[in-house]
């Protein structure tokens, strides 16, 4: 939300008055990735040609008939190790043959149970929690089930729906049981239980995961070593890939030379491209992450141009123009302001592009709409705040659905995929509930993880102040009735995903990875990933520098 100085001159000076500009750190990446020497593609081939072959025999372990629950096991790992794209058909013919066989759930353990459960909620099949009553007793309480029951069914507590009372039980019945006994668990439970703690297997990030699973699954006495080679080769092939669409979007943003241009910007190059890699790690999607990305560095630019530096002339003027969308006008801007509205055309000249080469030209209409559409919401909260006219908070709530950011990152990934038609543009037009579900996960996270950074040290107001103010609570009760309206959209956003089947997997993705990549990046009071480098380094350093020995 816009932060401007809580001053008490009348509109007309406040108008001219530029912001207490936040100084942010700069990149912490240096030339880490623009001289990377590109991946070229005899090294791919050689890659793919040694993925294949194992992947071959693993096709063939996941083809053979075997129990119902030796192929939930298998395909669980699979999925876990992020090689789950090598193999969606075949995933999905097995998961078709046991949701057919439903009556295997109903008469088997909790393990078993559970792990099924989730599987087929995670691949969009209806299924109802009824297959849970027999776990519990006369007195309504859910009966232990060992580590592993215990373990299973929390992870598919998480992808229950709103009105599923017996899984909302078993969330809370399991995680006190599995945070008193995981001390005395053998490594590899153990680590597996701490993360599933920290972030549940359904709200975690799958390259994030994979990289986390691969270390924890090496500890495992059952492990199968197929499984863990071909993984750890996998994984090596996509961080060359994601190493090289880093390379060529650091020259890229190289050539803009903002850093000295507009200093008051967040200079977050590697941090927009973790977002994208979150949201399709597979190989395939390199256009989706190389223009999420930089669809990332407009909104960024714009977030921090309208936060942190333009005044409320400035801005409305921007926004004026923006909404012209007309080169001609641009000198009407200061110069600062120039450099900004430059950037956005050339990149979007770029989509523009890109939309039209790859058969989606019908796309770059929605993307400027949604370029503007984002202006005139982030102008909206600048004179809320400078004008000292703070709105009821449902307004400020309906304002987020667009400063999210779901409807413009989401008009970004089109021309990445062949299942998306114009009829999908009218449909997200819509506003549909998964889209506005999710959005509100990423709104709510973000105030709470940049409050501090946007209060500039309380002097300025946020949108928990303006909670806060309307209804009489304090601070810390208001970042709880925001963390209860995160697990609150979620489990609709659980219920859109399976009850939105006519939209295309691949599309209806990237709401859940948007919901996964805003609880990476702001939950458990990390602070902002993309504005603290710190933050994320860590898991950008696993991601896209260190390899795994095989």
């Amino acid at each position: 939300m816009a932060t401007y100085s809580i001053i008490s001159e009348t509109s007309s000076c406040v108008r001219d008055v530029r912001p207490l500009v936040t100084n942010h750190v700069p990149s912490i990446w240096g030339d880490t990735f623009s001289n990377y020497t590109s991946f070229d593609d005899q090294e791919r081939g050689k890659y793919e040609e040694a993925i294949e072959e194992l992947k071959e025999e693993a096709r063939d372990m996941l083809m053979e008939k075997t129990t119902p629950l030796n192929q939930l096991i298998l395909i669980d790992t699979i999925e876990r190790l992020g090689l789950a794209y090598l193999f969606e058909t075949e995933i999905e013919h097995k998961l078709k043959q046991i949701k057919h066989d439903d009556d295997d759930l109903h008469c088997s353990d909790l393990f078993t149970t559970a792990l099924g459960f989730r599987l087929l909620r995670q691949h969009r099949h209806h299924i109802s929690c009824d297959v849970f009553n027999k776990f519990v007793n006369k007195d309504g309480m859910f009966e232990e089930g060992g580590v592993e029951g215990m373990l299973s069914l929390y992870e598919a507590a998480h992808v229950r729906f709103n009105d599923e009372k017996i899984l909302h039980e078993a969330a809370d019945f399991t995680r006190r049981y599995l945070s008193s006994c995981k001390a005395e668990l053998e490594s590899h439970l153990k680590d597996r239980v701490k993360r599933a703690l920290e972030r549940p297997l359904h709200r975690d990030v799958p390259a994030v995961y994979a990289r986390i699973f691969i270390s924890i699954y090496e500890k495992d006495p059952s492990r199968n070593e197929l499984l863990l080679k071909l993984a750890k080769l996998n994984f090596n092939f996509l961080q060359k890939l994601y190493k090289k669409e880093l390379s060529q979007l650091s020259r890229w943003w190289n050539e803009f030379d903002l850093k000295s241009k507009l200093p008051y910007i967040r200079d977050r190059l590697v941090e927009a491209y973790m977002w994208c890699a979150g949201y399709h790690y597979e190989p395939q999607y390199s256009y989706v992450r190389m223009g999420l990305t930089k669809c990332i560095k407009i909104i960024g630019m714009m977030d921090d141009t309208y936060d942190n530096y333009a005044t409320l002339n400035e801005a409305q003027l921007f926004t004026d123009i923006l909404d012209k969308w007309n080169m001609d006008e641009v000198d009407r801007l200061p110069e600062y302001m120039r450099t900004v509205y430059r950037f956005i055309m050339s990149t979007c000249q770029d989509y523009e592009r890109d939309a039209l080469k790859l058969g989606k030209a019908f796309a770059t209409p929605y993307f400027k709409e949604t370029v503007q559409q984002l202006g005139r919401a982030y102008n909206q909260e600048l004179k809320w705040v400078m004008e000292r006219k703070m709105p009821p908070f449902e307004d400020y709530v309906k304002n987020s659905e667009i400063t999210s950011c779901i409807f413009i990152m989401f008009a970004a990934i089109i021309p990445g995929f062949k299942s998306l038609t114009q009829e999908t543009i009218e449909w997200m037009k819509s506003e549909p509930k998964i889209a506005i579900s999710t959005g509100m996960i990423g709104r709510y996270w973000d105030d709470i993880g940049s409050h501090h950074r946007e209060s500039k040290g309380g002097q300025v107001l946020t949108a928990i102040d303006c909670y806060m103010k309307q209804h009489g609570v304090t601070k810390q009760e208001t970042i709880s009735e925001f963390a209860r309206r995160v697990e609150e959209a979620w489990l609709d956003v659980n219920k859109e995903w399976v009850e939105t089947a006519f939209v295309p997997r691949e599309i209806a993705l990237q709401f859940l990875y948007y919901a996964r990549m805003c609880d990476a990046s702001y939950n458990h009071n990390n602070g902002d990933a993309y504005t603290d480098p710190q933050v994320g380094k860590t898991t950008a350093i696993a991601l896209f520098i260190n390899p795994i020995p095989i």
